[in-house]
């Protein structure tokens, strides 16, 4: 009697009714693999096999640096004059139905805004550092999301659906592109704390397990057991090359089983990464002049400065994706209180570390083909929440982007006079994904993989290329 809880469905056309079902659909199957992967290396057995974009990419690699909770564009990139004026004076027009929980009066910043550069775009000088650089970064201001939660803005900033479980867009790239580098993971997530939704912000869901990230949450001790000083690496090669002979023959009797290649695929870049891996994580190798560019072993930048510190030397490694949570805690940007005292303390941590990156990058020649991503799921209500915080709001936030083939020294998009709304060139998050995915040399709506009967993407059935704002 077959025991139904193990059975998929593909199983039961394989061991009911003689196996026919499975018949036609192997041929099926062999039909549209052999036609959509004729040149194409075979992803089961080299998963990080390098693949070719649809068109010639812009970017190679990228970096996110995520401030997971959202931070506030009215007190950061988009200056308020209006906002100053009325400050303590109630919203002049209705509210959307979707809040979270109800806000008070307007809240003037209490920071100042300067202009910076040749572009002169206004800075908050809580961000000094940063502002050196903005000739290089393109600062989006017309920002949309869906959710108001963190946990459903979180899973669609990072892939692209705010409900359902989906492959990130560190998944997506990683299976289109495969990487540069085989020693190495092609697909690296640093968050010192756990943050809302957790894994799945950087899970491969139904794509193959081998492109789900690498995370790392101990930047002192970054891969556990990587290195085993008296190994006999011949006697550790045929080991794994016995191990795989006896997976083969146990795939023999399986139809599909992506788990199983991934942990092959697993073992085999874990012994690749005893040559390599050593080295591109141990940040103490760096001088001390970089160190003390990325303000490491400065108490308030140490922790940020080594994440950035080590996401370039992995990017400039191979690594096709590097997500930064600047996490100390869980959601250190959501500050729904005192965000007088909050928020410079979060913008002292990352403003020397993210500012170093980039020139970082512009010095050693990698900027022009980095894609370097900031921002957070969404940003904060224009209104106070609790008299001296600001709740979540998805209505029309920042984030900027530079390097890659992006245009630096601009502003694209507009909120309203109060920040409330989104109102000049709206870019929502499937529009991101689909310009991101663009300057990594892929057409969003042909980057898919069939699932459940369907093609699925990263920008769902949404998203356009947001041009201008290419270089």
């Amino acid at each position: 009697m077959l025991n139904q809880s193990f059975l998929s469905r593909r199983d039961l056309l394989a061991r009911t009714g003689c196996g026919f079902g499975m018949l036609a659909l192997t041929d099926l199957l062999a039909r549209t693999s052999e036609a959509q992967n004729a040149s194409q290396p075979n992803r089961s057995a080299r998963p990080f096999a390098g693949r070719p974009p649809h068109h010639v990419a812009r970017a190679k690699r990228i970096i996110f640096l995520y401030m997971p909770g959202g931070p506030s564009h009215v007190d950061l990139f988009d200056p308020k004059p209006r906002l100053a004026k009325d400050n303590g004076k109630p919203l002049p027009f209705k509210k959307p139905k979707l809040e979270r929980t109800k806000t008070g009066n307007l809240l003037a910043s209490p920071w100042k805004f300067a202009k910076h550069g040749e572009s002169g775009i206004e800075v908050s000088e809580l961000l000094p550092q940063v502002a050196t650089q903005i000739d290089d970064i393109c600062v989006v201001r017309s920002m949309l999301a869906d959710n108001i939660n963190h946990s459903g803005a979180a899973l669609q900033m990072c892939t692209g659906e705010q409900a359902f479980s989906r492959p990130s867009m560190g998944s997506w790239l990683t299976y289109g592109l495969g990487t540069e580098n085989q020693n190495l993971p092609s697909f690296v997530v640093v968050s010192p704390a756990a943050v809302f939704q957790g894994a799945q912000l950087w899970a491969s869901s139904f794509l193959p397990s081998a492109y789900q990230g690498t995370l790392i949450r101990d930047l002192n001790n970054p891969i556990a057991n990587l290195g085993e000083p008296k190994a006999d690496r011949k006697r550790q090669r045929a080991k794994l090359d016995a191990l795989r002979r006896l997976n083969d023959l146990h795939k023999q009797h399986r139809v599909i089983d992506s788990q199983l290649d991934a942990r092959i695929a697993s073992f085999e870049l874990a012994f690749r990464m005893q040559r390599e891996a050593a080295d591109a994580f141990n940040v103490s190798q760096e001088s001390e002049s970089t160190h003390k560019l990325y303000g490491v072993g400065n108490a308030s930048t140490d922790l940020f400065g080594r994440q950035c510190l080590l996401g370039r030397r992995l990017l400039e490694r191979g690594v096709r994706f590097v997500h930064l949570f600047d996490a100390p805690k869980n959601n250190a940007w959501d500050h729904h209180s005192n965000i007088k005292s909050n928020l410079p303390q979060r913008c002292a941590a990352v403003d020397q570390p993210i500012a170093a990156l980039l020139a970082d990058l512009k010095s050693r020649g990698m900027l022009e083909d980095t894609l370097v991503l900031w921002g957070g799921e969404f940003g904060r209500t224009p209104t106070a929440e609790k008299g001296n915080g600001r709740e979540h709001h998805p209505f029309g936030f920042t984030m900027w982007l530079a390097g890659g083939g992006i245009r630096g020294g601009m502003t694209y998009g507009a909120t309203d006079e109060f920040g409330w709304h989104s109102v000049q060139d709206k870019v929502h998050v499937h529009d991101l994904h689909a310009t991101i995915l663009h300057l990594m040399g892929f057409d969003h709506e042909r980057l898919t993989y069939r699932h459940a009967g369907r093609d699925y993407r990263l920008t769902d059935v949404h998203g356009r290329v947001v041009n201008d704002i290419v270089s």
